[in-house]
């Protein structure tokens, strides 16, 4: 007696239909646009210093969507980095000022970033208020404090060492900004995929109140990733100071935007539970180039802010319909 066992291959057609293609649509989205980019504009786009242009000045925003994943993945938000970034390179360009110490001016800046996380987090997990509304509230509280403590005046940054490390240097003859970016995404990739804490930011984000019952601390966990959140806008407040010799109360203005474009079309789910570093710096190099060729196509500010704007309508269409989906 012989026995048959049903034929489990699949046809390339069937395998195709069974891809998510809305994870890819980052990378997908990337090359498209590269390519008409490339064709479009020609040896203006394609050129060495162009594409250097672009990652270096993704950088900040790199830094800051790093960040950011965590946020969203733990199924929370926070409107409040573009104003850090303000704050924090504010304070280290005043404590620069004040001490000549590079390594002073950093840590200011660091520690106001973390102090404002710590106070988003307080309010959060203590409280218990919705992290759209603290968010909300320190973005207008610290954008005033930015604006009171120069009295909106910049402030220069001409300490060699600090616009070096943070901003001019190039190490091995590559732009500084562009190992910033290599290592804050490698530290970000490494927390979230492969340590513990990472593990627990995705289980809280998909569902709380089980992360609880199998012994995460939630509360103490949210307040580490908005004191995180907080460190990252820092950062990138020290790279616009580094690389711009100064810094004001307009930096990182209009970055909330695009951060939040590049993460979620990055493939981090707004409603939490999942989250892509490399994605979200896929992203942030796609929303840096898509500036960058629409301000060679000669497109102002403000219709570049336009397209962001459907970037994100679509990206988060997609995420909400991917959850409900799955």
């Amino acid at each position: 007696m012989t026995t048959t066992t049903p034929d489990t291959r699949r046809t390339p057609g069937e395998l195709v239909r069974t891809i998510d293609w809305r994870q890819y649509v980052v990378y997908i989205g990337f090359v498209v646009v590269f390519v008409y980019f490339a064709v479009t504009q020609g040896g203006d786009f394609l050129n060495a210093t162009t594409l250097v242009n672009i990652i270096t000045q993704a950088a900040p925003i790199t830094v800051m969507a790093v960040g950011t994943v965590f946020v969203l993945s733990i199924g929370e938000i926070d409107l409040s980095i573009g104003s850090t970034v303000a704050l924090a390179a504010l304070g280290s360009a005043v404590t620069l000022q004040a001490t000549h110490q590079w390594w002073l001016a950093a840590l200011a800046g660091v520690a106001i970033g973390a102090a404002i996380g710590l106070i988003n987090g307080l309010f959060i997990t203590l409280v218990r208020l919705p992290s759209f509304l603290v968010t909300l509230a320190t973005m207008g509280l610290v954008t005033g404090l930015a604006q009171q403590s120069t009295n909106l005046q910049s402030v220069p940054v001409t300490e060699p060492v600090f616009s070096w490390i943070f901003g001019g240097g190039t190490p091995l003859g590559i732009p500084i900004l562009i190992w910033w970016t290599a290592l804050v995404v490698a530290i970000g990739w490494h927390v979230l995929r492969q340590r513990a804490f990472g593990a627990h930011v995705l289980a809280v984000g998909n569902k709380s109140s089980a992360a609880a019952v199998s012994g995460i601390r939630v509360n103490r966990l949210k307040m580490a990733v908005f004191i995180l959140s907080g460190v990252s806008a820092a950062l990138a407040g020290l790279l616009y100071a580094g690389r711009l010799s100064g810094a004001t109360y307009t930096l990182g203005g209009s970055d909330l935007m695009s951060v939040l474009a590049a993460v979620i079309v990055g493939g981090t789910a707004l409603t939490g539970g999942k989250g892509s570093v490399i994605g979200a710096l896929v992203g942030s190099l796609f929303m840096s180039m898509i500036n960058y060729g629409l301000l060679l196509g000669g497109l102002n500010v403000a219709q570049q802010m336009i397209v962001r704007g459907i970037i994100i309508l679509i990206a988060v269409s997609l995420s909400l319909r991917a959850k409900k989906s799955s």
